[in-house]
């Protein structure tokens, strides 16, 4: 770990000794009775209520000072929002002592210092809620400074505006721009809406293993550990899915699970290696009813959130009042590169790849090379809620195939400003055909496919007892957050994202 100290980080440290040396704890014990918030404060304080805030007691974060002398105004910060405070020599220092206000207040405490404040709001001159301190005292003792912040023509600018600090020292971050936590506010309130509306319609949230013997439910590359007991490998789940309807076979009808996946991928703005999935499954349903569904749940989300369907997203605004609109993979591709690919087998697909400058891999399979021409070509002209819909089996290997159409599954994709948001079918229940279905995975991943799936011989099992009809989704919580909150990266809304080690592990 870098261990150099800059010329602010030394005088911090050395003004926390000067304070142990006054017999000043710059830790304290943690407990400091808050009887208001900065909003309470400036929200409810008038000439008719100013008796009732004679006797307060705040604390914050110091986030500037304006020294006037034998008095200063300063700036505190709290979890809700800022307020002005007034301290004066004479009221915090009664006696002849003064060495409170000289040598604490005025040269040992610094912008970046959490401290408590005991006295009452006034209003100033200029018309501004303060607080008029009577006393204060030392919580937190910060050692490194805040970055500093200028304001220029109304515009705020600082250090937390390059991306690599922001999710770096989030917390710094927060600090900083406190409007930052207005997107992970949102987020929560995005997932108890979501929550709520399926608790209202009868769903049972569950809990499903993260560490798994066999990665299954999707088709990624997962990440592997070692259980040193039983001396296995296990992987990070990749997805809920396999477990999920094992609970539909064990007689649950809805289940469903908020669950943080893992998948050894790229990052970029839309992909993180942890992220959060919403899975669930309904038995007697099919992926007709969960369009119905999926279109009911967005639309609640978008009103919750921004108190109407439409949602601003960049430029564009996104409507996401129901129905949406639906058109097949198939004519999505025809429509988009003006190729009908529908009866093409694996060397004609390679072929249509060449003729529109799409590079493959000789490990993908039919569903690969459609998957990849759609993504390539079409995905991104789909900018309003669309649902992308009957897709090739060979994509689709957990998905039932369709009742009508040969080759076909049943299947969508809800696709909003050309990316995927969720993915959802009609579920296979044939344990004959899903047996199939995994061996050809298995024979992609002999050619060198390392996403393919694994043969998961329990969940064959559990078909084999019988999975009722049943309808799933997954949607993708981040990126749905994203729209919500009109975030340009997935980055953005993860408190914490993945980032490179910044420092590496000193050797023992």
């Amino acid at each position: 770990m870098n261990t150099h100290l800059s010329e602010q980080e030394i005088i911090r440290r050395e003004k926390r000794q000067e304070l142990e040396k006054l017999g000043i704890d710059p830790y304290p014990a943690p407990e400091f009775p808050i009887t208001h918030t900065s909003v309470q404060i400036k929200a409810n304080f008038n000439e008719e209520t100013k008796e009732q805030f004679q006797d307060i007691s705040f604390a914050g974060r110091i986030m500037s000072v304006r020294d006037m002398g034998k008095a200063s105004f300063a700036v505190l910060q709290d979890h809700a929002g800022k307020i002005q405070i007034y301290v004066k020599r004479d009221d915090i220092c009664p006696g002849e002592d003064k060495s409170l206000y000289d040598i604490v207040w005025k040269k040992l405490i610094d912008i970046g210092d959490i401290i408590g404040v005991k006295g009452y709001v006034f209003t100033t001159k200029t018309g501004e809620t303060s607080i008029h301190v009577k006393e204060f005292k030392i919580l937190s003792k910060s050692l490194k400074p805040l970055p500093i912040v200028k304001a220029v023509d109304g515009q705020t600018f600082d250090a937390v505006t390059d991306t690599e600090f922001k999710y770096r020292q989030r917390y710094a971050d927060l600090i900083i721009n406190p409007q930052v936590k207005e997107s992970f506010i949102k987020r929560t309130r995005m997932i108890n809406t979501i929550r709520d509306f399926l608790n209202e319609h009868g769903a049972l949230e569950v809990d499903t293993p993260v560490l798994q013997s066999i990665p299954g439910g999707a088709t990624a590359k997962p990440f592997i550990t070692h259980h040193n007991a039983l001396d296995i490998p296990l992987y990070l789940r990749i997805a809920n899915e396999l477990y999920l309807k094992r609970l539909i076979v064990g007689g649950f009808d809805w289940v469903y699970e908020f669950s943080r996946n893992f998948r050894n991928e790229g990052m970029d703005r839309t992909h993180n290696p942890e992220f959060t999935i919403l899975e669930f499954y309904v038995a007697y349903k099919d992926y007709f009813w969960m369009m119905n569904i999926t279109e009911r749940l967005l639309e609640e989300v978008a009103i919750s959130i921004n108190n109407k369907t439409e949602v601003q997203v960049g430029d564009k605004t996104i409507n996401f009042k129901a129905p949406f609109h639906r058109v097949s993979i198939y004519d999505a591709i025809q429509s988009h590169t003006g190729f009908d690919i529908s009866g093409m087998d694996e060397e004609e697909l390679r072929a249509t790849c060449k003729k529109l400058h799409i590079e493959t891999e000789p490990s993908m399979g039919r569903g690969k090379l459609i998957d990849l021409i759609f993504g390539e070509k079409c995905e991104h002209h789909f900018v309003q809620p669309t649902f992308i819909i009957d897709y090739p089996v060979e994509m689709s290997p957990l998905t039932k195939k369709h009742r009508s159409k040969a080759g076909l599954v049943e299947r969508f994709e809800l696709i909003v400003t050309g990316k995927e948001i969720a993915n959802a079918y009609s579920e296979l229940n044939d344990p004959i055909d899903q047996r199939e279905r995994f061996e050809e995975q298995s024979a992609l991943m002999k050619r060198g496919d390392d996403e393919a799936m694994y043969i998961d011989l329990d969940f064959l099992r559990a078909l084999e007892y019988g999975m009722p009809p049943t309808s799933g989704i997954g949607i993708g919580i981040d990126r749905l957050c994203m729209l919500m909150t009109n975030q340009p990266s997935i980055q953005d809304v993860l408190l914490f994202p993945q980032m490179k080690p910044e420092w590496k592990q000193e050797e023992k």
